[in-house]
């Protein structure tokens, strides 16, 4: 089965690349029970996947409304915990919650879910704005921070806008919120296995307004796949080595990518993509 989502052959570099979905898209699910893994993870590091400011509730309970209707149930906990607002939501999606709210005139994030992070936890963006969030990104404030500004001030609250990017790592677990553990078990991977054990990890991310309060919904839904997957067609495989090996460095320095260059070109030889390789 190839990846449900591919988005490098899209783009190679850093971009917004947002675009508009209908409602019925919003949540794309795929997991049972999303409140197992959850509830699993927050009994273990909850100071790591949740966290919220004073005064978010009221954008909270708007938000978790959204997906309350968007799963046809109500938001609310139907156990005896108590909960707030956007964790009741959170533990009934397979996705991540993130509430946006403008906060002296800066858009910030004021409460999140953070189940699936991509080596970060919510300690570290809690309160964040979004110049704040993306500092780490290589030129996102000259690039891309004042079109994002204009989005969030601009969203509509009838549109929903989706975009994805892509990594690749060796961990098949959605829960990584450090880098360190995960990237000190390269050594292990052989040129043989590293089909197996690299994955694409994909971000499938999501925002909407919050037409109430004013805020916005950010959601994040992780897909990850074995590497030997984008082998699966021709085409697949070609889209995939292409956008690997061209790549620019300030894209794949931030990616972590020559940690994997060695590992990934293996595979790509291995499976007959053995034109324009980068060594």
């Amino acid at each position: 089965m190839s990846p449900r989502h591919t988005p490098w052959a899209e783009a190679r570099d850093f971009s917004i690349g947002l675009r508009p979905i209908t409602p019925e898209a919003w949540l794309e699910g795929g997991e049972a029970d999303p409140s197992a893994r959850k509830d699993a993870l927050l009994a273990a590091h909850g100071d790591l996947v949740w966290g919220e400011t004073d005064g978010s509730r009221p954008g909270q309970a708007e938000a978790a409304g959204l997906v309350a209707e968007a799963l046809g149930r109500d938001w609310r906990p139907v156990t005896d915990r108590d909960d707030p607002p956007l964790l009741a939501a959170a533990r009934q999606v397979a996705d991540d919650l993130i509430l946006m709210e403008k906060r002296d005139g800066a858009w910030r994030l004021t409460a999140l879910s953070l189940c699936a992070p991509t080596f970060f936890t919510a300690p570290e963006v809690l309160g964040k704005s979004l110049a704040e969030l993306h500092g780490p990104v290589n030129g996102f404030a000259a690039r891309f921070l004042a079109r994002v500004e204009r989005i969030f001030e601009g969203l509509r609250p009838d549109l929903i806008l989706e975009r994805r990017n892509w990594t690749v790592v060796n961990s098949g677990d959605s829960f990584t919120p450090f880098s360190a553990p995960v990237r000190a078990r390269v050594g292990e991977i052989t040129p043989q296995t590293a089909g197996q054990a690299l994955y694409t990890r994909v971000e499938r991310q999501t925002l909407r307004r919050l037409p109430d309060t004013g805020g916005a919904l950010f959601t994040i839904r992780i897909w990850l796949d074995p590497l030997e997957r984008v082998a699966e067609t021709p085409e697949s495989l070609a889209a995939f080595a292409q956008a690997w090996r061209e790549a620019p460095e300030p894209f794949r320095a931030y990616k972590g990518f020559s940690l994997y260059a060695p590992l990934v070109e293996a595979f790509l030889r291995a499976q007959g993509e053995t034109h324009s390789v980068n060594v």
